[in-house]
């Protein structure tokens, strides 16, 4: 697509449509935001895709960590077959090991698993030991989308050098800047090259309100400013 891309978080089908209704691009579809976003119901997306023609980015995560056992992968791999029948246009992943590095295993697995949609590594990058080794681990994977970054643990504020760094090192076009993202940080990010922003808190009151249209539509026209 030409222009800028912005994903919305969706929890349900009141979200997605408002999301759609303010120009936003595409949902990233999650439950549980108190435990940072995991697996949606298969019931969810289908409800979402009769209602919004927006596609839909589903979470794929057990429970709030970036660890996948064994059981785990079966699990979710199961979700992903259910999910993408619902109509999931793709999926948001990504584990790291107990040493801090890509878990290249895990996240294989999974990528197999869903196959051919494509995926977005969401923000176990962030929390890497060696944050340049997981880049360049997960640049190479196949059908990658984006990656969800905020450029640190506590947000896109304190993550703008690493995000500016990784532009810089040719992967700005996989960027998908989110996570404690603020208009502000919008042009700096623009003028490195990066065109993918993820909103979630940024568009509601809380995490117990709506989506608000109103909001998103900001958004929309912040992220085409240049």
């Amino acid at each position: 697509m030409t222009g800028s891309l912005l994903e919305v978080i969706a929890l349900n089908v009141r979200d997605a449509v408002a999301a759609e209704q303010g120009g936003a691009d595409r949902l990233e579809v999650v439950a549980d935001m108190a435990a940072d976003g995991l697996t949606p119901s298969p019931e969810t997306v289908a409800a979402i895709a009769a209602e919004c023609p927006l596609p839909q980015m589903v979470m794929l995560r057990a429970e709030a960590t970036f660890a996948a056992g064994p059981g785990a992968l079966d699990r979710l791999a199961r979700d992903a077959k259910a999910l993408a029948q619902a109509g999931a246009a793709g999926f948001v992943f990504g584990f790291l090991d107990d040493a801090g590095a890509v878990d290249l295993a895990a996240t294989e697995a999974l990528i197999h698993a869903v196959s051919p949609l494509p995926w977005t590594f969401h923000r176990a990058v962030d929390h890497a030991a060696d944050v340049q080794a997981a880049w360049r681990a997960v640049r190479l994977l196949p059908n990658l989308a984006t990656v969800l970054t905020s450029g640190a643990p506590t947000g896109v504020g304190d993550g703008l050098p690493v995000l500016r760094a990784r532009a810089e090192a040719g992967d700005g076009s996989i960027i998908l800047a989110g996570g404690g993202l603020r208009p502000a940080h919008v042009p700096v990010l623009l003028d490195q090259g990066i065109r993918a922003f993820h909103v979630g808190s940024a568009v509601r009151a809380s995490w117990s309100d709506p989506v608000e249209w109103r909001l998103v539509r900001q958004w929309r026209t912040l992220v085409e400013r240049d």
